[in-house]
Order: C-alpha cells, then structure tokens, then sequence
C-alpha cells in the first residue's frame, strides 16, 4: 500500500544542504528528513557512489538509496569548478544547515567552513563529519566503518569474547555517528533559537565511537589506580550469546531477583540464587559465566516456543532469533505498520520501513521518493533566486562533466 502523504512532521521549515556521501552523513539527513525538515543533496555530476551499488534495476537509484534518501532533493554543481563553488555558497546562504563530510582541508579549500560561510551568514549552522577530530595528528587521514570499528576498539571487543578481532557485519559506525550528527545539529538549531547564534559543530567518528565504546566498558578502569581490567564483565562474556534450544536458538535474558527465582524454579535450579555469588545484581554481573552456564544447559531442554510462552507469562525479557527476512512477517511490526509497499515514478513497486518515530499520533510522511541525479537542480536554484540563464549554464557545465558513473564528490 502506497501511503505517500504531505504531513509536514516537527522540522518543517528547518533547511539543509547535505554534501555527504555514502552513509554515514546522508543516514543523519534521513533521520531529519523522515522529521520534516527540506533536505536537498548536493551531489557532483558524477554523482554520490552509493546511487550505482547493486542491487539496483539499472538507473542511479540503488537499494539502498531509495531508503536512505527519501524525502530529499537532488541538485547537481560541480564544486571543483569556480562557477559551481561560487554557486554553493550563494546557494548555502538561503539554508539553515549545511552538513558535509569533507576532510578539514578538502573543507577548507571548497569554502565549507563556517569562517567563510558565516562570514555572509552568522546565523548558518556547519556540520562536519569526518573521521578524526581536527585538532589531533590524524586529522587529515580517511576513515570508513571497518577502519574506526577497528580504531575505537569495538573490534577488540570481539578478540575478548572469540580469541579474534571482528567487525560486527553492520555499518554500525556510520550509522551510530550519523545519529550522533543529527543529535548535534538539533542542539545547534536550539541554539540559534534561544541564542541566535549559528555555529560550527564537529562530529568525527573516532572521538565518536571512543565515547560510545567507553560507555560502560570503562567500568572498573574509571578509577584511578583501575579496580580491575576494562570491559564491562557482562559484555564480554563468551557465555552472553543466544542459547540452543531443542529446536532452535533464543535469547533469555532473566535480569530481576524476581526473574532469576522464576527461571531458576522452572529449570530445576532453585537452589542457585542461594549462591553468595548470585544473591544480588552486582554478584551476578560479576560471576555471569557461571551462571549463564545453567541458563545454557536449561535452554537445550525445551522448545524456543516454550521457552517463550513461559517466559511471556512470567515477564522475564526473551525473543527468538529473528533473521530479518523474518521481520517483514512479525507480528508486531506489522501491527504498528513499520513496513510499507509504495511505487517509485521511475523504480516501480518497492518497500521501505517507516520513521520508528511518531510525534502526535500522527502518520509518518513519505513526502518524496528518492530523487535521481540533479532531479531538483532547477527548482532548487530558482527558490534561491538563480536567473533562468544562470541555471542554464551551472546545467550546461554539470552536463558536460557528469555521467551516471561512480565518484566521490571532492
């Protein structure tokens, strides 16, 4: 079902001018955009590389694209040239955000920065994600996910649990990064708003996911001198894993007193929580192998359908493992209609998840489909006030150096 519609969601009005590439970037435009607020992407002729993955039904909107860039404009200039840039900051002038994830000194040599960019509006909000921090020594080298999982530690993690470093199989950084970008452009728009304002916000990867890693793995390293090894003992026990039933694998996670008793009851272990090893939480978190080791040897005993039903009736958290093929039938995503079937002007028929957010009760919006290359070009320079020979000629340059062939924008 087509549920395309025009709510306006709780940023309309706010503009951004995202010049990011492949993920991480545009997944934090995405989350503003399912929001409301008017997203326009300027791409370089080329185009972003994430257009031309496969899988894709042979035009420059890949699957991952459709998704990741719904609700959005697409406007074509090519910032290499004197005419595109001169362009771009004309252009960035009638926005409230630009985001971009240039490295400092490709930033510095487009004019993406707030000193130049503020300089004719002071209220302009510059968001830059990148890599590494500007201030340390590594500040000018590339990064993607796999380079900052293995940089930030969360790699390591796995060496603690498995004996090897392992990336988890997710684009976890970018993604983690791209909503701590829009977490950070929301908390510049409030200051422009109660202060007026603009800034200049940085978001790199690396201080990003140090942060989010160290959470709670600092645990017992957060004292000085350290009270034992970093890691949280739970997180990196190799008993924390989805147990084998007689048919399957579920997770069963008891983490109450309550829970512990009922479960314990149940699996033919009440004597255990009389351990002075299990009594508490803390007890517990500290000596979790062993005590998972009775949950693992319960587990291979019943059914994962059992081990749900009499963990559902006594409120003990648990879930099958779920492939996400599985999802687009589940239950309950179903009834809060997480997934939609629209058709796309050009694509055909496709499925999307909705925004997880929902503000008012209020259906979420599917304003615009992914846009193709340079699809808004025109309407996007004539709101800004470009002549219609001005947009013929940045449309004439754009035409002559573009393609629908893969490339970076700088």
């Amino acid at each position: 079902m087509d549920k395309t519609h025009s709510n306006a969601g709780p940023l309309n009005g706010l503009r951004i001018l995202d010049l990011s590439t492949v993920v991480m970037g545009p997944y934090a435009s995405h989350l503003l955009a399912d929001m409301g607020a008017d997203v326009v992407k300027l791409e370089a002729p080329s185009g972003d590389q994430v257009r031309y993955y496969r899988p894709q039904r042979g035009t420059d909107l890949s699957g991952l694209f459709l998704s990741l860039h719904r609700n959005k404009r697409s406007v074509v200039l090519d910032l290499k040239s004197p005419e595109g840039r001169e362009a771009f900051h004309r252009l960035a002038g009638r926005f409230d955000v630009v985001l971009h994830n240039f490295r400092p000194h490709v930033a510095e040599r487009l004019g993406a920065t707030y000193a130049h960019l503020g300089a004719s509006n002071p209220r302009i909000i510059v968001c830059k994600i990148y890599g590494f921090g500007e201030g340390g020594s590594y500040a000018d080298r590339p990064a993607y996910d796999d380079v900052i999982q293995a940089a930030s530690g969360l790699a390591a993690l796995h060496r603690r649990v498995r004996g090897v470093p392992q990336y988890v199989p997710s684009m976890i950084c970018d993604k983690i990064v791209g909503q701590a970008a829009a977490l950070a452009i929301l908390a510049a728009h409030f200051k422009l708003a109660t202060h007026g304002a603009g800034s200049e916000v940085e978001v790199p990867m690396f201080e990003t996911m140090v942060a989010f890693n160290l959470a709670e793995n600092l645990a017992m390293a957060a004292f000085e001198p350290p009270l034992g090894e970093i890691g949280w003992a739970r997180n990196v026990s190799p008993m924390r894993k989805p147990f084998k039933t007689a048919d399957g694998f579920v997770c069963l996670l008891p983490y109450s007193d309550k829970n512990w008793r009922d479960f314990l009851a149940y699996a033919g272990y009440a004597q255990v929580l009389d351990d002075p090893r299990f009594r508490t939480l803390a007890d517990r978190a500290q000596n979790i192998d062993a005590l998972y080791a009775y949950v693992e040897d319960a587990a291979a005993r019943k059914t994962t359908t059992e081990w749900i039903s009499f963990c559902d009736a006594n409120g003990i958290p648990c879930s099958p493992v779920n492939d996400m093929e599985s999802l687009w039938n589940h239950e309950h995503l179903q009834a809060v209609e997480m997934f939609q079937h629209v058709q796309h002007p050009t694509e055909g028929d496709y499925r999307l998840w909705r925004s997880p957010f929902v503000f008012d009760k209020e259906d979420w919006s599917l304003r615009r489909h992914a846009p193709h290359l340079g699809e808004h070009t025109a309407e996007v320079l004539r709101e800004a006030g470009f002549s219609a020979e001005e947009i013929r000629v940045l449309g004439k340059a754009g035409k002559e150096l573009g393609g629908n062939t893969q490339g970076a924008q700088a």
